[in-house]
C-alpha cells in the first residue's frame, strides 16, 4: 500500500507540474498583453508598465514561468501602487482590480463550495445508490424500466435546465419555498439549511443518475458471479446475500467514483453556483471572466485542476482499500 500511495502520488505531482506549464502557457504566453489583461481596462499605461515589471513579463518565457511557481511555492511582493503587499505562500496572484489577494479570495469562496458538494454528495448517494439497487434487484419488471427511464433522463438534461425547471415548479408555481438566497452557515444555520435545499437537490439529482447506473452494473455483476450462487445453493436467505456479500463487491466503483465527483464540485459547480447565486468559487470564476481580472481567473482554474487531480489519487486510494486486489497490480 506504501508503494502504490507513493506511485500515485509521484504521478499527481507530475500531473500538476504539467497543468501549471499549460495554464501559464494559455494565459500568459498566448497572444495578448497579460499585464493589461492583469491590470484592468482602467490602468493607466504606467500601471500597466509596473504590473509587467511585477510580473516579470519582459524576462524570457521559462524564467516568466519560474518566477510564476516561484510565487506559488515561497510567496512574492505586489504594489498596490501606494504600498507593498507580501503575499504569503501558497501565493496564488494578486487581483489589482480589487486589491485583493487570489488566495485569500478563494479562500472566502471555498466555504460556500463545500456547503454545496458535500450536501450534493449525501442526496447523490441516496437516490443513486437506492435507485440502481432497486433497479438491478427487480430486473426485467416494471419497476426497473422506470429507473432506467429516470437515470437516462438525468443523465440527458443539462444541470441548468434541471435547476431551472426546480425553480419554477417549487418556488413559482408551488410556492412550497422562496427562491433561494444564500445565507453562510455562521451566520444563521437554518436559513442556510432551507436556502441550500434546492442547490443541493438540483446537483445531486442531476449526479445521482450515473451512480444508479454504475450500482445496477456493478450489482448485477455481483450477483453472477460464483460464490453468490453458491451462498444461495447453501440456504442462505436473500436479504444477507445482497446486503453483505453483493454490495460488497458493488460499492468500491460507487467510492472511487464519489471521491472523483466530490473534488470535482469542490474545485467549483459553476453552473450550479451560477443559477443559485452561490458566492462560490464557481461563480467567482464567472464574474472573474466578465471584467476579464486574468490573477482570479488563473488562481481560480489552478485551484479546480488541483482538485480533480487530487480527487483522482484519492479514488484511486479510496478504491485500493476497499478492493485490496489492486495493490497487488
Amino acid at each position: 500500500m506504501t508503494r502504490y500511495l507513493l506511485r500515485r502520488l509521484g504521478g499527481a505531482l507530475l500531473v500538476l507540474l504539467v497543468l501549471s506549464v499549460v495554464i501559464y502557457a494559455l494565459f500568459y504566453v498566448a497572444p495578448g498583453d497579460p499585464a493589461r489583461l492583469a491590470c484592468g481596462e482602467r490602468c493607466s499605461p504606467q500601471q500597466v508598465a509596473q504590473v509587467r515589471e511585477q510580473l516579470k513579463l519582459t524576462d524570457p518565457v521559462w524564467l516568466q514561468y519560474a518566477h510564476f511557481i516561484q510565487g506559488i511555492v515561497a510567496g512574492r511582493d505586489y504594489s498596490t501602487g501606494t504600498a507593498m503587499l507580501h503575499c504569503d505562500a501558497p501565493c496564488l496572484g494578486f487581483s489589482y482590480q480589487t486589491d485583493q489577494q487570489v488566495t485569500q479570495l478563494i479562500i472566502q469562496r471555498l466555504p460556500a463550495t463545500a456547503s454545496l458538494a458535500f450536501g450534493a454528495m449525501v442526496v447523490w448517494l441516496v437516490i443513486g445508490v437506492g435507485t440502481g439497487l432497486l433497479s438491478a434487484l427487480r430486473r426485467g419488471g416494471i419497476t426497473e424500466r422506470v429507473l432506467t427511464l429516470f437515470t437516462l433522463a438525468g443523465t440527458s438534461t443539462p444541470v441548468f435546465i434541471l435547476g431551472l425547471l426546480i425553480l419554477m415548479v417549487v418556488c413559482a408555481y408551488l410556492q412550497w419555498l422562496p427562491f433561494p438566497s444564500y445565507v453562510p452557515l455562521t451566520e444563521d444555520p437554518e436559513q442556510w439549511a432551507w436556502n441550500m435545499l434546492l442547490p443541493w437537490f438540483t446537483l445531486g439529482l442531476f449526479e445521482s443518475a450515473k451512480y444508479a447506473r454504475l450500482t445496477r452494473s456493478s450489482t448485477l455483476e455481483t450477483l453472477a458471479e460464483d460464490h453468490i450462487r453458491t451462498f444461495r445453493a447453501y440456504g442462505v436467505g436473500e436479504r444477507t446475500v445482497v446486503g453483505k456479500h453483493a454490495l460488497r463487491g458493488a460499492v468500491p466503483p460507487v467510492i472511487a467514483l464519489n471521491a472523483l465527483d466530490v473534488g470535482t464540485v469542490l474545485g467549483g459547480a459553476v453552473l450550479t453556483e451560477s443559477l443559485f447565486n452561490i458566492p462560490g468559487i464557481g461563480k467567482t470564476l464567472i464574474d472573474a471572466v466578465k471584467v476579464i481580472d486574468l490573477p482570479v481567473v488563473v488562481g481560480v482554474v489552478l485551484v479546480i485542476g488541483t482538485a480533480v487531480v487530487l480527487a483522482n489519487v484519492l479514488a484511486d486510494l479510496l478504491y485500493a482499500v476497499a478492493d485490496r486486489r489492486v495493490v497487488l497490480q
